[in-house]
């Protein structure tokens, strides 16, 4: 089995990379928040690999930290999640705001990511709940979980105010990754403006 792969990235497009190692060119499916942490072609890569079987094909899962890798280890272990919506699911949201929405038991959060339906985010939920948290480093689980809620928080006042929620999220998102607000009025003062915009 390969779990690493270290060498030269030859080509890169969302969720799959070709990565040459020594004149063999791997092909490796990634998630996205792997994919934006890469260089550009020709730069030097290092993935934490998963190496799923098939008896009709062999792929490689490529992953930036090994947090991603564990969590996706332990979706594909959830019947009915394969390799792509697991990789889906990892594109769809961040690792420790997914560990915050299990534990919570936060559906909606995780039907927001594209390819998860009601009842697949029920059953991670309930197959993962006591699985996930032990990935997360206790300070890391508790500035999620802050994390977790201001974003509900701000999320319902804005779906309130009468913003549909695709577009709220979409803003509010902008707007945590804009600045360094911890409050809720910077947050939600951030969000209107991106959804001014």
């Amino acid at each position: 089995m390969i779990a690493h792969l270290q060498g030269r990235l030859l080509e890169k497009h969302p969720n799959r990379l070709i990565v040459d190692v020594q004149g063999v060119g791997y092909e490796v499916h990634v998630p996205l928040s792997t994919f934006y942490g890469l260089g550009e072609p020709g730069a030097d890569v290092s993935l934490r690999v998963h190496t799923h079987v098939r008896e009709d094909a062999l792929a490689l899962y490529g992953f930036a930290t090994t947090l991603e890798l564990q969590i996706f280890e332990r979706l594909i272990a959830v019947s009915g999640i394969g390799p792509k919506l697991a990789l889906a699911v990892l594109s769809g949201i961040e690792p420790a705001d997914l560990v915050a929405a299990v534990r919570h038991g936060d559906v909606a959060r995780l039907t927001a990511i594209p390819g998860v339906g009601k009842k697949t985010a029920e059953r991670i939920g309930l197959e993962l709940k006591d699985r996930l948290p032990a990935l997360l480093p206790a300070d890391a689980a508790a500035s999620s979980e802050t994390a977790q809620s201001l974003r509900a928080d701000v999320l319902s006042a804005l779906v309130n105010l009468g913003y549909h929620r695709p577009f709220a999220e979409r803003a509010l998102d902008a707007a945590l990754k804009a600045g360094d607000q911890q409050s809720f009025e910077g947050t939600l003062k951030q969000a209107l403006r991106e959804l001014a915009k």
